[in-house]
């Protein structure tokens, strides 16, 4: 079935920036306003991570989830700042998340430090608005607008969904006009279901390294949005051979066990919901893990 478009649609890309754990999932869910599904990569999207799209009228706003901005630790953690800073120099507006109970703390005044450098319209989204006082929300909002100035400033409530219509129709506005960019009724999840497989990797490592002298590769296969708010994920770990494929499941499947355990922990952080992980293991031979993984999620590969 063909898709009609109004003539006068505009679309463009909002940059999600802010500390981990601001609430950007919560916030992307109540804005996309649907459950997420994976959309293809497109030339057009930017350099950094697709993670939702809404429409407001005859505008589509994409969101560029740059998946918190943090102290890098680990090669991609590294890869996904760069993408970060990357992505919101490529959008068209960049919108500062922040909690309100943390306030101006030391991953948010490193953001503010650095958000003078990008040219693009700012806004500043203020979460969680109905746990703090009225006063205080003022005084924070008039604090963070002097240090940088923001277009817009918005009192929200993610969870709840206070202030949510209005950010979006303020947002569609600043939209500039050109035709839709996705289809009408898709929205991802794409970067989480990668930055998950890479955790489980990560904890496969960490527990096997000397067993293992080599990085495994894992994929997620599935990643279902529960109606009770949880996540159901499916994932395969691929090993060259089939030694290794026991090694990793350990006798009786305790050593995937206590993987799984670890890896659910931090995935339900990421995630910001109850997590239900299924690990499968199996046998590919001549895989590697290089610079391709990246390149396919969107990422420069660190160097070192």
């Amino acid at each position: 079935m063909e898709q009609s478009e109004p003539t006068n649609t505009k679309a463009g890309f909002v940059a999600l920036i802010g500390a981990p754990n601001a609430g950007k999932s919560t916030l992307l869910n109540a804005l996309v306003g649907s459950k997420v599904s994976i959309v293809s990569r497109k030339v057009q999207t930017t350099r950094a991570l697709v993670r939702g799209i809404a429409m407001e009228g005859d505008t589509q706003i994409i969101f560029v989830d740059t998946p918190g901005i943090f102290k890098p630790k680990r090669r991609l953690d590294r890869a996904m700042v760069t993408s970060a800073w990357g992505g919101a120099g490529d959008a068209d507006v960049v919108a500062l998340l922040l909690d309100v109970r943390k306030g101006v703390d030391e991953e948010a005044e490193a953001i503010l430090d650095k958000l003078p450098e990008l040219k693009q319209p700012k806004v500043l989204i203020l979460n969680k608005i109905d746990l703090i006082e009225r006063s205080k929300l003022l005084e924070l909002a008039a604090k963070l607008n002097e240090k940088v100035p923001f277009t817009h400033t918005f009192m929200i409530s993610a969870l709840k969904g206070d202030g949510i219509k209005t950010l979006l129709s303020q947002l569609a506005a600043l939209m500039p006009a050109g035709p839709w960019l996705y289809p009408e009724d898709q929205v991802s999840d794409a970067p989480l279901r990668m930055l998950a497989a890479e955790i489980t990797r990560e904890k496969i490592y960490e527990r096997l390294h000397e067993e293992l002298p080599y990085q495994s590769t894992v994929e997620t296969d599935q990643w279902q949005q529960r109606p009770d708010g949880s996540v159901r994920i499916e994932q395969t770990v691929f090993v060259e051979r089939d030694s290794q494929r026991k090694i990793v499941l350990g006798k009786g499947g305790q050593t995937i066990k206590s993987i799984g355990q670890a890896a659910r922990k931090e995935i339900s952080e990421i995630a910001e919901a109850p997590v239900h992980l299924f690990i499968f293991v199996k046998v590919r031979e001549n895989w590697s893990d290089d610079p391709e993984r990246y390149r396919e999620m969107g990422l420069e590969f660190p160097k070192g």
